[in-house]
């Protein structure tokens, strides 16, 4: 597998593109990223790749106007060409008026993301995980799934003098078990292959695949239901983009506009950012090179603030700038948290199914949609282990039902956080850290029929 280019090969690149002249301004962005990938389906693994891509993206700034390039000529030569032809872009553009300059030098927090083993993971390593989890599937069930790893190192150096670089880890392992009517599901994302036990996954999957044979039908309607810490990570992680967004809350087009100080979760929730947070994969800087650090974002229930980049905080004429949540140039959307977290409780899972009388278990959620930002309604179906809960007992599986269910609305019926938080990762720059739930409301507004 590839390694770690370095902070001063990134420099010397950079330092051909900061050399341009009769500009204002230069920024550098530099993203080397590789993985490998084992896919296996039916049991059996069926397909390992492996991927590697280097790229820098140049910004330039004139007399107010943008330009931005992206190369994957990693190159003196190639930054250099970039930075010429951004130049081109910026003299042709428009004029920004909240262009918010670029970031200025500042320390970042230092965070140790990087573990070797990981980023050099080979085939043969992927491998004897996904044995040892198939070795765990019922005989009459088949399993499916992915284990991937992967490594990436980001850099960024501009003209105001910001120089930040640093290098982090991912592994997931993923599976569903099929098999004589019954699906069960299990994932672990972490950043380290250490933590990864392939064993421990496929007993969960397996458990759950044998659990859910044969469901039976249930009608849709508002049900107190536990949701499981996957199905958590579907609810919150929109929240990043429909609430949390900076653009979207300035321009009133968040679930949360106007709503800074009010009630809207119940007062066991509590929800940030942080890169730093050991539970999470971040590094401590974002994309413009500015330090990143804690957000607030819901504290006991009451909305408190969205998360900003140097522009939308130029935008809302916020005097503390940006979060530190700024994204690859150009990004017309604006900034979004990359690594939530929620605040955990004191009740575990058991505990939570005692305390219900009738309700549902949720595994996960698939194939989750946007209905109505301002109103924070999603909709989606179950998948892969849904189960009744009578007074206080898991008792038969039933068939999926699809949900149409503001979010909003989910929080503020939440009555018992878990004790225990995973982390759940939809993309490799982002993941939330979060616990099982048990909500006394929640609505399903159609059945399936498997």
């Amino acid at each position: 597998m590839p390694g770690l280019i370095g902070e001063d090969r990134f420099r010397e690149v950079a330092d051909a593109a900061l050399n341009l002249e009769g500009v204002d301004g230069v920024e550098v962005l530099g993203i080397h990223e590789w993985s490998g990938l084992t896919r296996f389906a039916n049991s059996e693994i069926h397909q390992s790749t492996a991927s590697e891509d280097t790229g820098i993206r140049v910004r330039v700034v004139t007399d107010g106007r943008v330009g931005v390039v992206a190369t994957n000529a990693f190159t003196p030569e190639g930054a250099a060409a970039a930075a010429g032809s951004a130049k081109e872009l910026a003299e042709v553009a428009g004029p920004d008026p909240m262009w918010p300059g670029l970031a200025p030098a500042a320390d970042h927090p230092r965070v140790d993301r990087f573990d070797e083993a990981t980023a050099s993971a080979d085939p043969e390593t992927r491998a004897e995980a996904v044995a040892s989890l198939v070795g765990r599937c019922p005989p009459d069930a088949v399993a499916a799934g992915a284990y991937e790893t992967r490594a990436a190192e980001v850099a960024i150096a501009n003209t105001a003098g910001q120089r930040c670089w640093a290098p982090w880890t991912q592994a997931t392992l993923t599976t569903v078990m099929s098999g004589a009517g019954g699906d069960g599901f299990a994932e672990l994302t972490v950043g380290s292959i250490g933590e990864i036990d392939g064993e421990e996954i496929g007993d969960r999957a397996a458990d759950k695949a044998l659990r859910s044979r044969n469901p039976s039908p249930i009608d849709p309607g508002s049900y107190t239901v536990v949701l499981e810490p996957s199905a958590t990570a579907t609810i919150v992680g929109f929240l990043a983009w429909i609430g949390f967004a900076g653009r979207e809350y300035i321009e009133g087009r968040s679930c949360f506009s106007g709503k800074a100080g009010e009630q809207v979760a119940a007062p066991t929730v509590s929800i940030w950012d942080d890169a730093t947070d050991p539970g999470t994969i971040g590094v401590g800087f974002d994309f413009e090179g500015t330090p990143r650090r804690k957000v607030d974002l819901i504290r006991d229930g009451v909305f408190l603030d969205a998360v900003y980049d140097r522009r939308t905080a130029r935008q809302r004429g916020s005097a503390s700038g940006s979060t530190g949540h700024g994204l690859p140039p150009p990004n017309p959307e604006g900034p979004f948290p990359l690594n939530l977290c929620m605040a955990t409780g004191d009740a575990s899972l058991e505990e939570m199914i005692a305390s219900t009388e009738r309700g549902l278990l949720v595994t996960r959620f698939h194939y989750a949609n946007v209905v109505n930002p301002i109103e924070s309604t999603l909709t989606g179906m179950t998948r892969d282990g849904l189960f009744l809960i009578e007074g206080g007992e898991v008792t038969t599986p039933v068939r999926n039902l699809r949900f149409t269910q503001s979010t909003i609305g989910a929080l503020k019926a939440v009555t018992m956080v878990g004790r225990d938080a995973e982390l759940c990762s939809e993309f490799f720059f982002s993941a939330s850290l979060v616990p099982a739930l048990k909500i006394d409301e929640f609505h399903f507004s159609g059945a399936s029929d498997h």
